[in-house]
């Protein structure tokens, strides 16, 4: 038999919620604020409600599957155990783009950062020692991530809230719209539903991180938070976006103020704050992408492992290995290290512009996941009810995300599809022409049943065991 490939359950919901958070990085509000007011018309709060309203729903699905399925994985579990083992690896692979790339996001962040601070200094100094840092943390322990994520993550809240109280004063002062209480940053005469959808589009990128955190099912001390976690991660997240960027947008209702539009954080805190505030407020942004990096770094590390523990990773004793003592994917968080030392060379909006795709893959599928679990597999459609949480809302959310692709950056679609057919090509070599099922890949152990069963499949009693990817005892081999 096997060893058993089991994550240490160490982490409490606000730890979880603290980890979604960080990923989330609230401060990149201010970042990408003179870009999505220019492509919206100075209605950036209204692209991020339209977001948070798109993401309400898709967040509802996630909810429900990791009721169903409380394993890492999250959109690859889902789609593999609901609809196909093949299709499933294509959508973990898809997220993996996404997931993959946000570290390296982080990563070149840091080294502007500190090319700024220190010019004289080669910036792959920083990336390498970033880097290192990142990786070591989420090897010691997912506690001390957690940890670490969350004081992070409290600082920059605290400097948000900074900024939001001296922007009410220098809109008292007259700057601006003179008043919080204006509906300016809702509505003017030239709104374009195009133009806020594509803004939408754009701050999608922000609210990546309430779905990551379902990687950490595992980890979570009782699996049945894990729903409530993701609707306070959403909430909590998208409120600080909306609040942040109302204020913004109403001192600054153009981006004429700004001398450089694609990154506007250092000259709003300025402006609002002066200089001291300012540097105050690059330190919170700098400790927003170290947080992003670590909860980032662990999120993707957690896909490789289940990818690996269910063989279609390889080599997969690799992929799927835990350490004896620290509990943690050795050989899949070393793995992102090395991939987000690319940072030292490639741009920031290259990279950037990739990351949307794979995460509007994994939303769709979700979505999709609690229509062939609910409806097709369970037949829960026969009341009002069920036909409104396992249909309806999926649909709407689904729907909601399509919209979304329609604008997504032609960039990043290119390169999406091309990333999607470099997997179909791996799929196809490791199945051998497709001749044999992904499902031949024998799955090795994954949490106990004494861990996850008796849960509800949607936070209701039912009656019914949840089914679990990985929760079977078999050897890893293939099956010929």
């Amino acid at each position: 038999m096997a060893p058993q490939k089991r994550l240490k359950r160490s982490l409490g919901m606000w730890a979880i919620v603290g980890l979604g958070l960080g990923y989330m990085t609230p401060t990149v509000v201010f970042d990408t604020f003179g870009i999505v007011s220019m492509e919206t018309g100075g209605l950036v709060p209204l692209a991020y409600l339209v977001a948070m309203v798109v993401m309400f729903f898709t967040a509802l699905s996630y909810g429900k599957m990791v009721g169903v399925f409380p394993a890492a994985g999250s959109a690859y579990t889902y789609t593999r155990e609901t609809m196909h083992p093949g299709l499933g690896f294509i959508v973990g692979w898809a997220a993996l783009l996404d997931y993959l790339l946000l570290p390296v996001v982080n990563a070149l962040l840091i080294r502007i950062y500190m090319e700024a601070l220190f010019p004289e200094a080669p910036g792959w100094i920083w990336v390498v020692l970033y880097v290192a840092l990142i990786t070591g943390i989420n090897l010691r322990s997912m506690t001390s991530t957690a940890k670490a994520t969350s004081l992070l993550v409290i600082f920059e809240i605290a400097l948000i809230v900074a900024f939001i109280v001296l922007a009410t004063v220098q809109l008292g002062n007259g700057m601006g719209q003179g008043t919080a209480f204006s509906t300016a940053p809702l509505f003017n005469e030239s709104i374009e539903a195009a133009a806020i959808l594509t803004g939408a589009t754009v701050v999608c990128f922000s609210f990546i991180g309430f779905d990551a955190i379902t990687m950490y099912t595992e980890e979570a001390r009782n699996p049945k938070t894990m729903p409530r976690a993701i609707l306070l991660t959403l909430g909590i997240g998208g409120g600080i976006f909306f609040l942040a960027a109302w204020f913004g947008q109403s001192v600054f209702p153009t981006v004429d103020h700004f001398e450089v539009t694609d990154d506007t954080l250092p000259e709003m805190a300025l402006y609002v704050g002066g200089q001291v505030f300012q540097l105050l407020f690059l330190a919170g942004a700098f400790a927003a992408t170290i947080a992003s990096g670590l909860s980032s770094h662990a999120s993707v590390s957690r896909l490789l492992f289940v990818m690996g523990r269910n063989g279609v990773l390889r080599p997969a004793k690799l992929f799927a290995y835990v350490h004896p003592k620290f509990r943690t994917p050795v050989f899949p968080v070393v793995l992102v290290g090395v991939v987000s030392l690319l940072a030292i060379t490639p741009s920031l909006e290259l990279v950037a512009s990739m990351i949307n795709f794979g995460a509007l893959v994994a939303f769709t599928f979700v979505n999709l996941s609690v229509i062939a679990y609910f409806v097709v597999r369970k037949k829960r459609y026969r009341t009002p009810r069920d036909v409104f949480h396992y249909l309806v809302l999926p649909l709407i959310g689904a729907a909601m995300t399509g919209v979304l692709w329609a604008f997504l950056h032609p960039d990043a679609l290119i390169f999406g599809l091309i990333w999607t057919v470099a997997g179909v090509v791996y799929l196809a070599v490791i199945t051998k022409g497709f001749r044999r099922k992904v499902s031949d890949f024998v799955l090795e152990e994954g949490p106990p049943d004494d861990e996850v069963n008796g849960q509800p499949d949607d936070g209701h009693p039912s009656g019914e065991a949840p089914v679990l990817a990985g929760a079977v005892t078999t050897h890893v081999h293939d099956k010929e």
